[in-house]
């Protein structure tokens, strides 16, 4: 592994890096309430101010970018670190949106599942249907805690259903390489659990566990560590942002392979880009920063980013 080099910085609070075929990234600003696009240097132009706290990102089958916006949260600064609090004043729920690349207008799709609000959408991740499957983390107040869901969504709007429910801050979510198996972080307990893909929206109960929705445990790590979002190899490996280290890389099969030190303990987000997608591009949230590093490892073609190949030039990318 390579040393990692700063790629851009000024930032407020980046997660949901995309990589974009130019060598760039979209990135999600979180405390800006923004869609930022990078250029190869680094260089910010605002794509969209969203408000709330726009968080995790993907490109969907219309060449949109889909954001998970938690709502946002109230903002404290500590030894000049931007950190993010609890649920900000004026809190009125979580929702999903879609942004026009080449305009910058965007549309709210969902801001709730059966009638229930969602609290705080974090992360996402598309099929190969054109659906995609999300986590909602919840909100965290000074004497309690919102459990977290899982749910599925049509891209157009059209429908939404909770999977799984009771989680405890659920947060990044991705699909290995053969679609068949959805990994879920949950950040408290630093565990990552896998569920069996039966189709768009459905999952396979799992008899490894009390009550049948966590699916299977693939690690959870000892002593104080918060797991966040991740990125997947095309090996199936997870990697994963891991609070207050850095990335932690986890095998299928449940073995921690190595980890990756970062010195700011709030890493975040991750994704794989850059020439053969052998560049990781690791958000410093708190710095306000964003990383690249090379890597042996060769990142997984995520579904509907060649959309972006097909439609630079329509885009203002």
């Amino acid at each position: 592994m390579a040393e990692n080099r700063i790629f851009a910085s000024g930032l407020r609070f980046p997660e949901g890096p995309i990589a974009l075929p130019d060598g760039g990234l979209l990135v999600c600003e979180v405390a800006g309430g923004r869609l930022t696009q990078l250029d190869p240097s680094g260089n910010a132009t605002i794509v969209a101010d969203l408000g709330g706290g726009p968080n995790g990102a993907a490109l969907g089958p219309d060449g949109r970018c889909y954001v998970c916006n938690s709502g946002g949260f109230a903002w404290f600064e500590r030894d000049g670190r931007l950190m993010p609090g609890s649920a900000p004043q004026g809190y009125e729920g979580g929702w999903i949106e879609a942004v026009d690349l080449s305009t910058g207008r965007r549309e709210v799709l969902y801001r709730e599942v059966a009638g229930i609000p969602l609290l705080g959408p974090n992360d996402l991740v598309f099929d190969g249907e054109g659906g995609f499957w999300f986590t909602d983390h919840g909100k965290q107040r000074k004497r309690s805690r919102d459990r977290g869901s899982v749910c599925y969504a049509r891209a157009d709007g059209s429908g939404i259903v909770e999977c799984v429910s009771g989680l405890e801050g659920p947060n990044g979510i991705g699909l290995s390489p053969d679609g068949r198996r959805l990994y879920v972080s949950e950040t408290p307990t630093a565990r990552l659990w896998a569920f069996d893909v039966q189709g768009p929206g459905r999952l396979a109960r799992s008899a490894g566990t009390f009550d049948g929705r966590r699916g299977e445990l693939v690690i959870g790590l000892g002593g104080y560590h918060l797991f966040d979002s991740m990125a997947i190899d095309r090996e199936g490996n997870v990697w994963l942002a891991t609070l207050p280290t850095g990335i932690s890389v986890v095998s299928p099969d449940g073995r921690l392979l190595r980890t990756i030190p970062f010195p700011d303990q709030f890493t975040t987000n991750l994704c794989f880009g850059g020439d053969g997608r052998r560049t990781i591009y690791v958000t410093q949230s708190s710095l306000g920063q964003i990383c690249a590093l090379d890597a042996e490892s060769e990142g997984l073609a995520l579904h509907f980013e060649a959309t972006l190949q097909e439609n630079a030039a329509a885009l203002r990318l």
